[in-house]
């Protein structure tokens, strides 16, 4: 790759990450009628509800940060349901630990757009042409942590495991594993929450078609006059999103057009799906 082929490649990247609008055109268009947006903050309505929100770091899949908060909004009925399977849990010595609640329809785009097409075809991503009940502010990735250590429960997997021991249904998987995944959707379930198959820690809520897909940040949840989601990640963002995404050549081509290259740096190898 040369350095004119390499900066194209870097400059698209950084651009689509900096600039995914919400087009209107693109987000699935769906009939009606549908319920009044309530999106409530979880963490408001029950303070021992603990969060892990990777996708505002790193540390997940695609090992970019898409949020610029670690929040996590569901509509209220599906909120006050979830803070009842709380409590219910924390009977038993247990308590929900929330990786992602709902989630702009753009950056369910931009997963789907930059992820290995075996997780695409696999089902554990959801296709943007139709929406995620992430969008809807009716779905949940959560787990199960200890009252007494304040640690996670062992489960089948860790968070966005793409391997079939992440199935709902899986059997290989340690005893203590199963009795967490089965406490679990057990403690969801009366309150109206299904598990998703391919995923133990994914649960829709009973009334996800009643809401429309939306594309409004989680800055803009609590404000007057909510905006769609303009940017997915910060500006400063856009250069952690490049180094994953694109050939190391790339970015080694576009440090050289500020400065010199620094000879004996090691390369690192970023495998990003």
């Amino acid at each position: 790759m040369n350095r004119r082929e390499a900066l194209g490649r870097f400059m698209s990247v950084a651009l689509s990450a900096l600039f995914v609008r919400d087009e209107r055109g693109d987000v699935p268009v769906e009939h009606g009628p549908f319920r009044k947006t309530d999106l409530v903050e979880l963490v408001e309505l029950d303070p021992t509800i603990r969060l892990d929100v990777r996708y505002a770091t790193s540390d997940n899949f695609l090992k970019v940060r898409m949020y610029d908060e670690a929040r996590a909004f569901l509509q209220r009925p599906a909120a006050e349901a979830l803070v009842r399977v709380n409590q219910a849990l924390r009977s038993q010595g247990y308590g929900l630990l929330v990786y992602d609640a709902y989630r702009p329809w753009s950056v369910t785009r931009f997963m789907w757009e930059h992820a290995r097409s075996e997780w695409r075809e696999g089902g554990y991503l959801a296709n943007p042409a139709q929406g995620s009940q992430h969008n809807r502010g009716c779905a949940v990735d959560l787990t199960m942590y200890n009252l007494s250590s304040g640690e996670p429960v062992e489960m089948p997997t860790d968070f966005d495991d793409f391997r079939a021991t992440a199935h709902a249904d899986a059997v290989d998987i340690t005893p203590a594993a199963r009795c967490n995944r089965e406490l679990l959707v057990a403690a969801m379930r009366p309150h109206g929450f299904n598990v998703l198959r391919e995923e133990w820690w994914h649960f829709d809520f009973q009334s996800y078609r009643e809401y429309p897909i939306l594309d409004v940040g989680f800055a803009s949840l609590c404000s007057d006059s909510p905006q769609p989601q303009l940017s997915l990640l910060n500006p400063s963002g856009v250069l952690e999103v490049a180094a994953h995404l694109v050939e190391h050549e790339v970015v080694t081509a576009v440090a050289g057009l500020v400065k010199q290259p620094t000879r004996g740096t090691s390369r690192r190898d970023h495998d990003v799906s």
